[in-house]
């Protein structure tokens, strides 16, 4: 669920091409796959064209320079990176489809029911099986998305000074134990928890609640999809608790008139005691300013669950190659690549604030206590809409966030879960 297109430039992320040129790549050698089709170019070259996200720190120079190692290790493939001309890759990519244009391969997108049949199966590939979250990506057991690291969702990251000026001693573990910090950082003279309009208002009551729903309901998905449990009902308590923190002050009322950049800086300001966000928030905070050290947990879970629970957890940079590609071997070549040598992986990690159990790169001490939080994870699930198996029908995220928005304009909390349910049974 992350905005992409919000993502920022971050201090000492790696170059683009400088860095990698200088390491030991493994694995992209000379050689290639038996019976490979080249539709090759006048110069002797395999053009493969990669579709892929553009943002502040994912820019063409990033990409070109990621891949030029690539290409020095192959000469006989010439990586084309291509941005989106649409709104978006997945804009893009169905005008592309629709033209009979699609690239070799696609980045940031995954396979859904819509997309899995024009993808390619990697499931026979024995590289892909040590890829983060690819069998939890999976649909109908068929592998389809690949990617480089993890963001990690359900995440509090908290004002160490506000919580020692509130007498905090501890992480709140539970939600009875967050509503108390609550209070006690109010008294202090703190907003207790900064939210914000745009996406932000959903997304955050997603992530608190993502733990203790996974344990409740390990199901989840599939029972909401078979119709055995209504999704907003199984909601109702979060959205209960998030209302009665709202009536308390312990969310600013107007809110919603707040920009999510706003909100990141209010939080970054030292206003406010804690802050949820996924952990693309430790690139941000890594370049702020600020006279205080902020630190993270894993979200709440309800009295007597295990903490921490499962941790909401999304595929980061994640790739697809096209059934359609006539240049299957050398897009699987590139693709194993970059989800696979580790330069290539640490490089990606780096640059846009991602994460991989067992990479080391260069760390500040909150990512680094992000990282810990996923190695310890007991399990990681989806979150919103999700992925492969686990998959609500495309447009929940909004339609959730624009029914929490509704608690700040009078809804009730009951109000708010009749509606998702009413959303859901619309689409069923």
């Amino acid at each position: 669920m992350r905005p992409r297109h919000a993502s920022r430039a971050r201090a000492g992320a790696l170059p683009a091409a400088g860095v990698l040129m200088t390491l030991v790549l493994a694995g992209c050698g000379g050689g290639g796959f038996a019976g490979e089709e080249r539709a090759q170019s006048e110069g002797g070259t395999t053009e493969v064209r990669m579709l892929v996200n553009i943002t502040p720190n994912l820019t063409q120079t990033y990409w070109e320079g990621l891949v030029k190692t690539f290409e020095q290790a192959n000469p006989g493939i010439d990586v084309k990176i291509e941005a989106p001309s649409g709104k978006g890759v997945a804009d893009t990519l169905q005008q592309q489809l629709a033209a009979g244009n699609a690239p070799d391969v696609v980045e940031t997108l995954m396979a859904d029911e819509t997309l899995a049949p024009q993808m390619l199966d990697l499931s026979d590939q024995p590289w892909v099986k040590d890829t983060p979250l690819a069998q939890e990506a999976a649909l109908d057991g068929k592998i389809y998305t690949v990617g480089v690291g993890e963001q990690a969702q359900s995440l509090v990251f908290y004002n160490k000074t506000a919580f020692d000026k509130a007498g905090i001693t501890e992480p709140p573990k539970t939600w009875d134990e967050l509503t108390e910090a609550m209070g006690k950082l109010k008294d202090a003279g703190y907003l207790p928890l900064r939210t914000a309009g745009d996406f932000v208002t959903g997304l955050q009551l997603l992530q608190l609640s993502g733990p203790a729903k996974a344990v409740a309901h390990p199901n989840w998905y599939q029972d909401v999809k078979a119709g055995t449990l209504k999704a907003g009902e199984s909601m109702l308590p979060y959205l209960e608790r998030y209302k009665s923190w709202l009536d308390k002050g312990y969310l600013d009322k107007n809110a919603l008139g707040l920009k999510y950049a706003d909100a990141e800086a209010s939080f970054l300001s030292g206003k406010a005691g804690m802050y949820v966000m996924g952990s693309w928030f430790t690139a941000a905070e890594a370049d702020a300013k600020k006279d205080f050290e902020v630190g993270v947990f894993p979200a709440p879970v309800d009295e007597g669950q295990s903490y921490p629970g499962p941790q909401g957890a999304t595929m980061a940079a994640p790739y697809m190659i096209l059934k359609s590609t006539p240049h299957k071997d050398a897009a699987l070549k590139l693709v194993q690549w970059l989800v696979t040598d580790k330069a290539a992986v640490a490089s990606q990690l780096q640059q846009d604030g991602n994460f991989r159990t067992g990479v080391e790169r260069e760390f500040t001490p909150l990512e680094r206590e992000v990282q810990k939080i996923l190695d310890e994870a007991p399990a990681k699930v989806a979150q919103g809409e999700g992925y492969g198996a686990d998959t609500l029908p495309k447009g929940f995220n909004s339609a959730w966030n624009t029914e929490v928005q509704g608690l700040y304009v009078g809804k009730s909390p009951r109000d708010v879960a009749t509606a998702v349910d009413r959303w859901l049974d619309s689409r069923s």
